[in-house]
């Protein structure tokens, strides 16, 4: 690694994370546990640290020091007007000083994966996009060498956002894409994407569990309400799929299915509580075991569950990734392009509906469809995923060179 002026060398290196981690989203934080085993496996005498948005459940789950990322948003947001704007603009000086300190103590960050890169669902600039660009600015600074490790992305819209995007992928030390799609967002954007690497989505590098499939159904459902493009019709989008999710629920029920409901996210949770409530007044007399919901902590906890069923419909991007992984029978109720195109990539793309308009007799249609399927089709689905996985260990060879010459390279 490039030497600093000044700086005292030290044995181990310094290796940060960074990101929207530890904030009850599990395909976030699935991304950061692929990456620390990798870390963890291949430099385990490096100094490991997080700075993120839920610092309590990194230290306590994965055992990295960790620091919170966005000040204002970590405390009471109740207040408004003045005091709430003095609030926002002490946090975006508490904010800046943070990662600029923060990134000066590294030798290597990380951004693991995810969505980092998107605007698929509502994103205002000055929040993450702006930590973003300042860790990219941050990196270049000080000498830190910053990877942007299998991120989605796609086409930004909003000038401020995409500026501030801009930013961070050009700052980069290392960048690496987790689709076609996403790499050729930043390509139409005018950032040179060349001599980026194409790997999958970091969850391929999860073990696949043991585990018997049944009849069961998952269903995963989302707290939607469109992307940043749809915010004066943020209500209406929730209304009309929530309402399908309720009305695809039932036909399974009356077809004598029983469902697991499954999400990814804890802000999810309230659409789960609506469509109990849904079967609670159309379907009094139901055995409450026909419907069940998952709780799951990690994305671990998702791919075990995911085994035991028959069959997934979901909207949560991993849900959908994780079914595939899996080879199950998988529908995608698709909120942006990334989704239309790893089922495409599996070779399920007709089995894409879009969760701003969902037909739910094509839903059904579509299930009965993929159930028929022969054993052959989801052998190849397993070879497919069984690739994806020895793409990404061939990645950590890159990765070594590339943030770390030697493990016992030293400043």
């Amino acid at each position: 690694m490039t030497s600093r002026p000044g700086a005292r060398k030290r044995r181990h290196p310094r290796v940060g994370f960074f990101g929207l981690l530890g904030a009850g989203n599990i395909g976030n934080d699935g991304s950061l546990e692929v990456v620390l085993e990798y870390v963890r496996r291949r430099h385990p005498e490096a100094e490991l640290s997080c700075l993120c948005s839920g610092p309590e459940l990194v230290e306590a789950r994965y055992g990295v020091k960790a620091e919170s990322l966005l000040w204002y948003y970590s405390r009471n947001r109740d207040t408004t007007g003045v005091l709430a704007a003095l609030l926002k603009a002490v946090g975006k000086v508490a904010d800046t000083l943070k990662i600029l300190s923060w990134t000066r103590r590294c030798d290597v960050v990380i951004v693991p994966g995810a969505g980092v890169l998107e605007t698929t669902l509502p994103l205002r600039p000055w929040g993450f996009p702006y930590a973003m660009a300042l860790l990219g600015v941050s990196g270049r600074l000080w000498g830190t060498r910053v990877a942007l490790l299998n991120v989605g992305s796609n086409v930004i819209r909003q000038r401020t956002t995409r500026r501030l995007y801009r930013i961070a992928a050009r700052s980069a030390h290392y960048r690496s894409f987790r689709d076609e799609l996403s790499r050729d967002a930043w390509a139409e954007m005018g950032l040179d994407t060349a001599k980026d690497d194409l790997y999958p989505d970091l969850a391929f590098a999860l073990p696949i569990p043991a585990g018997r499939p049944s009849d069961v159904v998952g269903v995963g459902v989302m707290e939607f309400h469109g992307g940043n493009d749809d915010r004066r019709r943020g209500q209406e989008i929730r209304s009309s799929y929530v309402d399908a999710m309720k009305r695809f629920v039932r036909r399974l029920v009356d077809d004598g299915r029983e469902i697991r409901l499954l999400t990814g996210d804890e802000i999810d949770d309230p659409v789960v509580e609506e469509i109990f409530a849904d079967l609670r007044e159309h379907r009094p007399d139901l055995d409450p075991n026909r419907v069940t919901a998952a709780k799951l902590p990690t994305l671990g906890d998702l791919i075990t569950e995911i085994a035991a069923l028959g069959a997934v419909v979901g909207t949560r991007y991993h849900n959908v990734l994780c079914s595939l992984k899996l080879a199950k029978p998988t529908i995608s109720i698709s909120y942006s392009q990334k989704m239309d195109s790893i089922m495409a990539n599996m070779g399920l793309a007709e089995y894409c509906q879009s969760a701003r308009a969902v037909d739910v007799d094509l839903l059904v249609r579509q299930l009965a469809e993929l159930e028929a399927k022969p054993d052959e089709f989801w052998q190849r689905l397993r070879d497919r995923s069984a690739a994806k996985g020895k793409l990404l260990e061939k990645q950590y060879d890159v990765l070594d060179k590339t943030l770390f010459r030697t493990s016992e390279e030293i400043r």
